[in-house]
C-alpha cells in the first residue's frame, strides 16, 4: 500500500486556492492523491480514451467544411482528372476538404486513423479485461458499458466511413441496406428510416451524418464518462504479486505518477495518429471516385472493424426461405439474416453475458481486485481464444477475393476451407489453447517445486554431472503463488445421497457438471514433484539412464 506522508506543494497550493473559493480542497486533496495499480496493459484503454478525444477534435474540423447534401453538382474544383464530372454535393465537399482546404486532406486522414486506433485499442482492451478475469464483481456494469461502448464504436464507423458518397463506401452502403431490408418484419422500416425510400434516395447522407455526429458521439460520450468514473472508483484490477490482496490497493497516487504516464500516453498517441495521417495514405476517396448504383468495383473492402461481417456474407451459402411454399407469400433470405445478426450477436452477447454466467457456473459471489494469469483459468482462455479464431477467419475470408487473386487459389476453394474452418478452427483454438495453459501451470509447478536453471554445472563425486537450481526471485514466487483455484460449486451429495440444493432436476446437474470441469485446481504448485526449493537441487546433465531431476 502506497502512502504519502505529506501533500506536496504542487497539491496543497491549488488545493487551498480552491478550497477558500469553492470548498473543494479536501475533495481535490483526497482524490489527486488516489492510489492506482501500476502496469502497462492498463493504457491500452487509456489509448481508445486519447483516439476518441483526437476524433472529436478533428472531427470538429472536417464538420465545418463537409456538406452532407446528394444534390447533384458538376465538380470544378482543383483536381483536374474529375473536373466536370457530375457527383453528390457530399462527394464534392469530401475533395475540396482534401485538395483546396489547408490542413483538409491531414485532418481527414488523422480522422480515419483515429477511428481505426479507437476501435482496436478497444478491442485489445476488452481482450486484456476478459483474459485476465477483471469483469468480475465489481466491475460487471463497467463490463457492460464497454460491450456498449464497442458496439457503437462500429455504428459509428460505419456512418463516418458512407459520408464520403465515393464508390468504396457506396458499396458498403448498398450491402448496408440490402441487410437491413432482409430484416423479418423491421426490415423495410429501417430502411425507410435510413434511406427515406428507395435506395439510394435523397436523404441516407444526411441522416448518417446526423447519427455520426450527433446522436453516436452524444450516446458515446455519456458512456465513455461513466465508464471513467466507474474506473476511477472502482479502480483497475491489480496484478497478482507480492502485498496484492482483494483488500488493498498497491501502485503509485494519481498525481504526479499517473498524471505524468496519461500525459505521455496521450502525447504518443496523438504522434502516432498525426505520423500515420502524415505519411499512410488512407481511404484516397478521389481515387475511387463518385457513387454511382449503376458502377461497380473489383477488390472492394472495408475497414477492419467490419471485415467479420463482410466474411460472414461471402461465406454463407444461398439459402433462403419461401414461406407457405412461395416466393410471393415472402421469403426469409437466410443467406443474408444469419451473416447481419450470428456471428455479431455471438460475439456481443457471449461478451455481455459471460460475466454473468461465469458466477453462476463456479458460484463465486466475491468481490474480487486481483487479476489471473491467462492460464491460471484455463477454460477462460480456451473461449476467449475460440472466439478470436471464429472472429480471425471471418475477416480474413472478408478479403476471399484478393486471396483468390494474389495466391492464384480458385475463389471456391478459399469459401469451401472457409466454411469449414469457421467451424472448426474454434474448437481446434480450444483444444489447443487448452493444452497450452495445462503446459505452463506444469512449468510453474516446477518452478516452485525445483527452483530455476541457474546454468551453474557441477560434478559428483561417482561422476555424474548436474545442473544447481536456486530459487526464484521474490516477485516471480510471489507471483506464481498467487495462483488460487477457480471456484466451482458444491456438488457432494449427502450422507442421504441427495445434492446439495440448486444442483437438482435437469438444470442443476447440466449447472454441477459444468461447474465441476470448469472450476478446480488442474495443476498445483506442489505438483512440481517437490514441496520447496533449495540450493542443492540439482538437474542432471548428461545422464541419460537416470531422471531428468534428481534432488540430493
Amino acid at each position: 500500500m502506497s502512502e504519502l506522508t505529506s501533500v506536496p506543494k504542487a497539491i496543497s497550493g491549488p488545493s487551498s486556492f480552491l478550497d477558500d473559493r469553492l470548498g473543494a480542497g479536501n475533495f481535490l486533496k483526497r482524490n489527486l492523491r488516489k492510489i492506482f495499480p501500476d502496469h502497462w496493459t492498463y493504457l491500452l484503454g487509456e489509448v481508445a480514451l486519447y483516439s476518441f478525444i483526437i476524433l472529436l477534435l478533428t472531427g470538429t474540423f472536417l464538420t465545418l467544411w463537409f456538406k452532407p447534401g446528394m444534390e447533384h453538382v458538376i465538380y470544378d474544383g482543383s483536381y483536374a482528372p474529375l473536373k466536370g464530372v457530375g457527383m453528390s454535393q457530399a462527394y464534392a465537399s469530401s475533395l475540396e476538404i482534401s485538395f483546396d482546404v489547408r490542413g483538409g486532406l491531414l485532418m481527414r486522414q488523422m480522422h480515419h486513423w483515429a477511428a481505426l486506433l479507437f476501435v482496436a485499442s478497444m478491442m485489445v482492451h476488452m481482450l486484456r479485461v476478459f483474459f485476465m478475469g477483471a469483469y468480475r464483481k465489481p466491475r460487471e456494469l463497467t463490463w457492460l458499458i464497454g460491450v456498449i461502448l464497442l458496439t457503437l464504436a462500429l455504428a459509428e464507423g460505419l456512418t463516418g466511413y458512407s459520408l464520403p458518397d465515393d464508390l468504396l463506401s457506396g458499396a458498403g452502403l448498398r450491402i448496408t441496406e440490402g441487410v437491413a431490408i432482409s430484416l423479418p418484419l423491421v426490415g423495410t422500416y429501417i430502411t425507410f428510416f435510413l434511406f427515406g425510400g428507395e435506395y439510394p434516395g435523397m436523404d441516407v447522407i444526411s441522416r448518417f451524418y446526423s447519427l455520426h455526429i450527433l446522436l453516436i458521439p452524444g450516446i458515446l460520450l455519456a458512456l465513455i464518462g461513466a465508464h471513467v468514473v466507474l474506473t476511477w472508483v472502482q479502480k483497475h484490477t491489480q496484478m497478482p504479486g507480492r502485498g496484492a490482496n482483494n483488500h488493498n490497493v498497491v501502485g503509485a497516487p494519481f498525481y504526479p505518477a499517473f498524471m505524468l504516464k496519461a500525459g505521455a500516453m496521450f502525447l504518443f498517441t496523438f504522434a502516432l495518429v498525426a505520423g500515420l495521417g502524415t505519411f499512410a495514405q488512407i481511404n484516397p476517396i478521389w481515387i475511387f471516385g463518385p457513387y454511382n448504383p449503376a458502377d461497380i468495383s473489383a477488390g472492394s473492402q472495408p475497414d477492419f472493424y467490419m471485415g467479420f461481417l463482410e466474411g460472414s456474407l461471402r461465406l454463407m451459402p444461398a439459402w433462403e426461405i419461401n414461406l407457405f411454399g412461395t416466393a410471393h407469400a415472402g421469403t426469409l433470405p437466410l443467406s443474408v439474416i444469419i451473416p447481419a445478426l450470428l456471428p455479431m450477436g455471438i460475439i456481443m452477447t457471449g461478451l455481455a453475458l459471460y460475466p454473468f454466467l461465469e458466477r453462476w457456473v463456479t458460484g463465486d459471489h466475491r468481490a474480487l481486485h486481483v487479476s489471473d494469469r491467462p492460464r491460471n483459468n484455463p477454460h477462460r482462455t480456451s473461449i476467449g481464444m475460440s472466439a478470436i479464431v471464429f472472429y480471425g477467419v471471418l475477416w480474413l475470408l472478408g478479403a476471399n477475393d484478393e486471396l483468390s487473386a494474389n495466391f492464384q487459389i480458385s475463389l471456391n476453394v478459399t469459401t469451401y476451407v472457409g466454411r469449414v474452418l469457421v467451424l472448426v478452427g474454434p474448437v481446434l483454438a480450444y483444444i489447443i489453447t487448452y493444452r497450452i495453459c495445462l503446459g505452463l501451470q506444469r512449468s510453474d509447478a516446477a518452478v516452485i517445486g525445483h527452483g530455476v536453471e541457474s546454468g551453474v554445472i557441477k560434478r559428483l563425486p561417482h561422476g555424474e554431472f548436474i545442473e544447481v537450481h536456486t530459487a526464484p526471485i521474490d516477485t516471480v514466487e510471489d507471483s506464481l503463488r498467487a495462483k488460487e483455484p477457480v471456484p466451482m460449486l458444491p456438488v457432494e451429495e449427502d450422507s442421504a445421497g441427495i445434492p446439495p440444493k440448486g444442483m437438482r432436476g435437469p438444470l442443476g446437474k447440466l449447472r454441477a457438471a459444468m461447474s465441476k470441469s470448469y472450476g478446480g485446481e488442474k495443476i498445483p504448485l506442489d505438483d512440481g514433484h517437490g514441496h520447496g526449493h533449495d540450493d542443492d537441487e540439482h538437474a542432471a546433465v548428461g545422464s541419460g539412464d537416470d531422471k531428468s531431476i534428481t534432488r540430493h
